[in-house]
């Protein structure tokens, strides 16, 4: 990753709008979606630069400082572009304060993507000199043939012993292509399936058409048979120990889809709800737990687990005192053991299944899992969430309303 300081951004600056540069006056108008284009046009680095691309916000066209006030506001908003799911997978990207002659201007450093093409609501937008536009089949070959075995992530490596025949074509076009990507791009779409496929990264290119991790799980007949830990082990113990009785559990197997699906199923079904006629005018529904805390951290643990030499599955044990989400594969990256579910810190170890869950509805906006449940669960009236983290598992407990923690 290349890093730029303060004289690499200046003599951007100067040398004006080229396809590693933008300028934006401010936010006003259309602003906002330009950035966002530029941002996942530089992820893209169809032009292989190999070097970071910049958004100088607060710039006229001309390179004239406008005098915007850079204010902290300002800046979270162009931060809040990585992580509000329109740009996928999410990019790396730093928000910075830069001052010039007594003015400052916001900067956005965007680092070309490991897993390229990067989307723009369904969109792979790309720029070549002063050329900007979305990207033709051509180009998203180009972009797809740019990633390689070993510098990409695990969850688009190839899996050898797979072949198209286990992966389910039809619910490929019929279901995935219409969530990932915008109506007018599939109405224009003269690609063939298997630059489909490669474009979404279910295979590794239109020439080499073997499936990849993502692939599998996502489209695999029978992904289990490929990557035997890619389930979830759901116990619900009539008790609040390991050794108590067992009165419900299942091996959910199947496509992510299945998974989550089936999942969500049984969150539910467990989820009692009592009805409160006594306290005010109009009833009130108290579920046991949140459902929406529940499911954000289990998803959270399927998105981020480690699939990679691991078969072992995510864990979901309900107990009468808590739920116990368990995922195997440890902290990752920006993420340690000392700093895990604080605010602001994420990392990807599968940004394209994240990418892909992104487009399959079951995440909306990326980092703010953790967030919310436990916002939901304080509103609630449960105890703080617990996180226990190290290098090869996180478990996470969810406490019953007016249990204390290590109970």
């Amino acid at each position: 990753m290349t890093t730029l300081d303060n004289q690499d951004l200046l003599r951007l600056l100067h040398a004006g709008e080229l396809d590693r540069v933008e300028f934006k006056e401010s936010l006003s108008g259309d602003a906002s979606t330009k950035i966002r284009e530029a941002i996942c046009a530089f992820a893209n680095d169809l032009p292989d630069h190999r070097l970071p691309g910049v958004v100088f916000v607060g710039v006229r066209n001309d390179g004239t400082v406008s005098g915007l006030p850079v204010t902290d506001e300002l800046l979270l908003q162009l931060a809040d572009m990585k992580t509000d799911g329109n740009i996928v997978p999410p990019p790396s990207m730093v928000v910075d304060r830069l001052s010039l002659c007594g003015n400052d201007v916001a900067v956005v450093t965007v680092q070309p993507s490991d897993s390229p093409p990067a989307r723009y609501q369904g969109r792979v937008h790309i720029r070549i000199g002063p050329r900007r536009g979305i990207a033709t089949a051509q180009d998203e070959r180009i972009l797809s043939e740019k990633r390689r075995y070993r510098d990409i992530p695990f969850d688009i490596h190839p899996i050898p012993s797979a072949t198209l025949a286990d992966l389910n074509l039809t619910q490929f076009e019929n279901e995935y292509l219409t969530q990932a990507f915008a109506p007018d791009i599939l109405e224009s779409n003269d690609r063939s399936l298997n630059e489909q496929l490669a474009a979404t990264k279910m295979i590794v290119s239109p020439d080499e058409p073997t499936p990849t991790i993502l692939g599998m799980l996502v489209l695999g007949k029978s992904p289990q048979d490929f990557l035997p830990g890619a389930y979830v082990q759901f116990l619900r113990f009539f008790g609040n120990e390991l050794t108590d009785p067992i009165s419900d559990e299942e091996q959910i197997s199947g496509t992510i889809t299945d998974v989550l699906r089936r999942l969500d199923e049984k969150l539910n079904g467990h989820n009692r709800t009592a009805v409160d006629f006594t306290s005010g005018p109009v009833e009130r529904r108290i579920s046991t737990y949140p459902v929406v805390a529940i499911q954000q951290i289990v998803r959270n643990a399927i998105m981020h687990r480690l699939y990679e030499g691991n078969n072992a599955p995510v864990r979901v044990y309900w107990y009468n005192n808590r739920i116990e989400v368990m995922s195997p594969g440890g902290v990752f990256g920006s993420v340690t053991a000392e700093n895990f579910g604080q605010p602001g810190i994420t990392a990807y170890r599968n940004p394209n299944l994240a990418e892909a869950m992104r487009s399959l509805g079951f995440v909306q906006r990326y980092g703010i899992g953790i967030p919310l449940a436990r916002r939901l669960l304080q509103e609630a009236g449960h105890p703080e969430i617990e996180f226990h983290a190290d290098m090869n598992n996180v478990l996470v407990t969810i406490r019953a309303r007016g249990v204390e923690g290590n109970s």
